[in-house]
């Protein structure tokens, strides 16, 4: 049984074995000597398994999963963006098109397939600031927690395109947001930082600026 368990705690260490260097001389040209499907590769992923318990590297593997998890959570894979040179500003529609009709709680629909929406005119109170900076730059994050404080912490989000956010978060008391996978960087199209995005009618304002 205990063999068992330990077999089944490790199974979140796949990655580690299927990707590290050693593991990677050895599995041959897998592609040409069976037609590639899960099954298949969970009987590579457990014969791996097997492998490394047999050999007693188990609580290894074990430890090493878990140090790459914490450094992803403390430093998550950074944006690619720089440090602003040229500030510029547009207006960004935030409007997008249903793809099926959407109705509140009564039934009563707001919005059918194929409307486009835009969301802010569905929220005439909406207020919030998007502050996008390097939370390696010092600068760049006094610079966020002074717009933060001028604008009110409760409209603001501060959101790193790189660094580290619980250390910051220790360190500054404020909260601090991540953009993974840069999905938000990649929907504004920024190519600066820092960065801020507000309001402006029914639209946002996008800018990266150069406060200094």
């Amino acid at each position: 049984m205990r063999t068992a368990n330990r077999f089944g705690a490790s199974i979140g260490l796949a990655m580690v074995l299927l990707c590290s260097p050693a593991a990677a001389s050895d599995l041959g040209v897998m592609g040409h000597t069976f037609a590639i499907s899960e099954t298949d590769i969970l009987k590579v992923i457990a014969s791996r398994l097997k492998a490394a318990e047999k050999e007693g590297r188990i609580d290894q593997l074990n430890e090493e999963f878990r140090r790459r998890v914490e450094a992803k959570v403390e430093r998550p894979t950074p944006a690619l963006v720089t440090a602003t040179v040229s500030p510029r500003s547009w207006l960004f529609d935030p409007s997008i098109t249903v793809d099926r009709d959407y109705s509140d709680h009564r039934g009563r629909i707001f919005a059918r397939g194929g409307q486009r929406v835009n969301p802010l005119e569905r929220l005439p109170d909406y207020d919030r600031v998007l502050l996008f900076i390097d939370g390696d730059d010092g600068r760049q994050v006094d610079w966020a927690l002074g717009e933060m404080s001028a604008a009110g912490e409760h409209r603001t989000r501060i959101i790193l395109t790189n660094g580290a956010p619980l250390e910051l978060m220790r360190r500054r008391q404020v909260q601090f947001f991540f953009d993974q996978e840069a999905r938000l960087v990649g929907h504004f199209n920024l190519k600066q930082v820092p960065a801020k995005v507000s309001k402006e009618g029914n639209q946002l304002r996008i800018a990266e600026v150069k406060p200094w």
